[in-house]
């Protein structure tokens, strides 16, 4: 058995008022002002108010950055860096989906760092650590809470940046499933089917071990179960929190084990459309698993097992196709637009495919997936997506 490492945050409060526990993670790093890395809507909504509050009681002074209503940019990550410095705040928090937690990091690392964060893309290009991160997921899908990547966006350059390094872990994940409560039904299909791609592509990557494969199948299982419920009755709480802990078990699962070709695929996607990574990500599931599956039946055939689906008597290639075509099933009751009704054209993906398909290639995702794609079969399934 190959020996992988496996990391994961130092702490990690999960259930319902764990943002209450906020402040008193940042007393614990020994803080006195924190900078709060957020949204607009979260903001001024109130949604995180349970956080805000939690940092007062802790006397711990606060100021928001609630400019990361999009994916994140480098720019996004420059201003929030200056307002640090400005405030000579000593912790950071990121209240949000995946991209303010991603700014966080980024931001967090650049502190103690020369240079803009496209200087460290790629992996370990850190010499030391950052300013100290809470992250307080809202959505239950990107799993960026309990990871060690960060994804930032050079506009300029249609590029979606990889950045990854043990030092990007946070000190503290703070996962409250009641702050997803008003999540809209279009983010929570979105997020929690990035979050199932998380799961499977955590199970079938080559870089899978013992401590993911587990949690992976454990994030397929929980996440299959009560999406559906969590999306028709947004205001279910045991489906939400179930749904929140499945993301949670991927997020770890795929910091761990990495990711495959559809986070290869979905990166240029988002780059080059500026479609937010969670949706593509579920409009690529299903073509790509479907593509996948003769790379490794018996560990398609375990994931569609965890969903419930398939019988004894059926070959486990049979088993693992039931499970492809549940998950194609749930994608289409979730809504999920394809690739074309994204704002993907045939014409500009004409123009672009090969670029995307190198891209997707570069990005070094493809490489962990059980089918080795070539360049003219990413084309095929970006068509197939469309």
């Amino acid at each position: 058995m190959i020996s992988r490492p496996f990391r994961v945050p130092p702490t990690i409060h999960f259930g319902d008022q764990a943002a209450q526990r906020t402040g008193e993670e940042a007393k614990r790093l020994g803080a006195c002002s924190a900078l709060v890395i957020t949204d607009q809507y979260l903001a001024s909504s109130g949604a995180i108010n349970p956080v805000l509050e939690s940092l007062e009681t802790a006397a711990v002074r606060v100021r928001v950055y609630d400019g990361v209503n999009s994916e994140p940019t480098l720019e996004h990550v420059e201003t929030g860096l200056s307002m640090l410095r400005e405030s000579r705040c000593d912790v950071l928090v990121a209240c949000g989906g995946g991209s303010p937690i991603d700014v966080a990091k980024a931001v967090g690392i650049m502190a103690t760092h020369p240079g803009s964060i496209a200087d460290y893309m790629g992996l370990d290009r850190f010499a030391r650590p950052g300013v100290p991160l809470l992250a307080v997921p809202t959505t239950a899908g990107t799993g960026s809470e309990a990871t060690m990547f960060s994804i930032i966006t050079d506009t300029e350059n249609d590029v979606k940046m990889l950045i990854g390094s043990p030092l990007l872990m946070p000190a503290a994940a703070i996962v409250d499933p009641l702050l997803t409560l008003k999540m809209p039904r279009g983010l929570t299909a979105a997020t929690g089917l990035d979050a199932l791609t998380h799961a499977i592509e955590a199970y079938v990557s080559r870089k899978a071990q013992p401590m993911t494969d587990v949690l992976a199948l454990s994030a397929v299982r929980l996440i299959a179960e009560h999406l559906p419920r969590a999306w028709g009755h947004p205001e279910d709480r045991e489906a939400r929190s179930w749904t929140m802990l499945g993301a949670l078990q991927a997020g770890i699962a795929f910091s761990n084990a990495s990711v495959a070709l559809v986070h290869g695929m979905s990166r240029p996607v988002g780059a080059i459309f500026h479609v937010a990574h969670g949706i593509s990500n579920a409009a690529l599931l299903g073509v790509v698993m479907e593509f996948s599956l003769s790379g490794n039946p018996q560990r398609y055939a375990d994931i569609a097992r965890a969903m419930g689906v398939g019988n004894r008597n059926q070959d486990i290639m049979g088993v693992a196709q039931a499970g492809a075509e549940k998950v194609k099933r749930l994608i289409q009751m979730l809504e999920v637009p394809t690739l074309g009704k994204l704002g993907v054209t045939r014409k500009k993906l004409d123009e672009l495919v090969e670029k995307m398909a190198a891209d997707a290639l570069a990005s070094g995702s493809p490489a962990n997936n059980p089918r080795q794609p070539t360049a003219e079969e990413i084309i095929g399934l970006y068509y197939e997506a469309l």
